[in-house]
This record gives structure tokens, C-alpha cells and sequence, in this order.
């Protein structure tokens, strides 16, 4: 897709990480199509994006746990004629828990809101993609998981179950779509200082008598490089697998961890 304009979904665009990646994004020159819950923060964000990028931008509200709201939105992306050179997916994280056995109930409203009806998303974007091999012109998705994708963690006891879900989903899609010049991969994100992660750990440490920079060091104490990530260290690693850089990459999975991750 060198050289080719491109038009990018980013879901959870309102988001930390969502935030960084549109930045990111436009200013490399992509057109963006924005979706998340809040007309209001789309709304401002293209704005913000139009004053200071020179791309195409344009938002669609969606709640992607609603399948009519995911509906909606298909009706919508339709109408307005778009093709689709890539996408982002975000799929909404389920709170720490540490419950191995929750009820059916709560596997079903797990499922549907973490990995039913982000998928059925994902299928409208890919139904909007229409790439081109002869003129090399490929279609790139790329899913934001977590290291529980390959590491169980204790108190992250049903995203242990969703992060493999989407490994297979995306390894699935990778075999599926490849012949048609359709790429997908999953990055998986370790610790990441978002506003909201910021804000946590801040409170951490005022809660234990320490210092923010002492509460961060003794978190990151068992991470290869000492540190965590950024949502522009995250939105550097989604640009490059919407890339060039993934011409001969499909069905992977991304550590973005710092290391922290030890298996071969």
C-alpha cells in the first residue's frame, strides 16, 4: 500500500491508546474513519485531527457490545460508500477478576461484549475492504489483545480466556483472508501508561506512602527494560503493521510487553 492513499478504522478512537493511534495515523497522511460510544468526543476529535493533520476524517458511533448498535453502524459505513484499507480493533477489556467459574450469565455477557460483537464489527470492516493485489494495494487489520494471550495472569482469569479467543480468531481469519490480500495480527500490550492506567497506579502509590516514580519503578522491577509502555510506543507498533513492514506478515502475535513475557 506504499504510496497509496489509505482509509484506516480505529475503534476506540476516544481512548488513551485510541487517541494516540488517530494522532499517529494522521500524520502520516492516512484518512481515518473514527468509531467509539460518544458522538460528542468523534465529534471533537475530528475536529482537532482536521486543524491539525491534512488527511480525511470522519466518525460513525458504535457500541460494539450492542448488536444494534453494530448494525447501525454497517447501515451507515454502507450509505456512505467507504472502502477500507485497514482497521483497529479494540475490543472492550472485561474488569480484573479473579473467578475462574463465573456463571453462565456472566460468560455470556463476557463473550458478547469482549468478543461476539467486536467480531461482528470486524466483519463489517473487512465486507468494506476491497484490496487489490495486482496494483499492491493490501488490506491490513490489527487487533489490540494483552499478554494474557499467552501467559496466564491470576487475577485477569476470564481475559486469559478472550485473549486466546482472538489469537485464534485472528490466526482463523489470517488462513481465510490471505488469498484475497488480507492481512490480520494481534498486538498484544503489556503494562501501558494510558490516562486511566496513570491515574490507577497514582493512587497505588498515595496509597502506600510512595512516590509515583517509586510505586512505577517497584511495578516495572520484573520488566526487562525497567519500564512501561506508551499509548505512542502502541500507536508506533499499529502504524507498522498497517504498513508496508507487514507485507509478509499475517496471523502473528505481537508482544508489546517490554519483555515481560518469558516463554519461548
Amino acid at each position: 500500500m506504499s504510496g497509496i492513499p489509505k482509509t484506516i478504522l480505529v475503534t476506540g478512537a476516544t481512548g488513551g491508546i485510541g487517541l494516540a493511534v488517530c494522532h499517529r495515523l494522521a500524520k502520516t497522511g492516512n484518512s481515518l474513519l473514527l468509531a467509539a460510544r460518544d458522538a460528542g468526543k468523534l465529534q471533537s476529535l475530528c475536529a482537532e485531527l482536521s486543524n491539525t493533520s491534512s488527511g480525511n476524517y470522519a466518525w460513525i458511533p458504535v457500541d460494539m457490545t450492542r448488536d444494534a448498535s453494530v448494525s447501525e453502524f454497517a447501515g451507515e459505513l454502507a450509505a456512505r460508500h467507504v472502502t477500507l484499507d485497514g482497521a483497529v480493533l479494540m475490543p472492550p477489556q472485561d474488569p480484573p477478576t479473579s473467578d475462574p467459574l463465573p456463571s453462565s450469565d456472566k460468560w455470556r455477557e463476557v463473550l458478547q461484549n469482549s468478543f461476539v460483537g467486536p467480531l461482528s464489527l470486524l466483519k463489517v470492516a473487512i465486507a468494506a475492504m476491497k484490496p487489490d493485489l495486482a496494483k499492491g494495494r493490501r488490506a491490513k487489520i490489527v487487533i489490540i489483545s494483552g499478554i494474557s494471550s499467552v501467559q496466564v495472569l491470576g487475577h485477569y482469569a476470564s481475559s486469559n480466556v478472550i485473549r486466546c479467543a482472538w489469537l485464534a480468531e485472528a490466526k482463523t481469519l489470517a488462513f481465510a483472508l490471505g488469498d484475497r490480500g488480507i492481512h490480520v495480527n494481534t498486538l498484544s500490550l503489556g503494562g501501558t501508561l494510558t490516562p486511566g492506567y496513570r491515574t490507577s497506579l497514582e493512587k497505588r502509590a498515595a496509597n502506600a506512602g510512595m512516590t509515583f516514580e517509586q510505586r512505577l519503578e517497584e511495578e516495572t522491577s520484573n520488566v526487562p527494560l525497567h519500564k512501561y509502555g506508551t499509548p505512542e510506543e502502541v500507536a508506533a507498533a499499529v502504524e507498522g503493521l498497517l504498513s508496508p513492514f507487514s507485507d509478509h506478515m499475517t496471523g502473528l502475535n505481537i508482544l508489546h510487553d517490554g519483555g515481560f513475557t518469558r516463554a519461548y
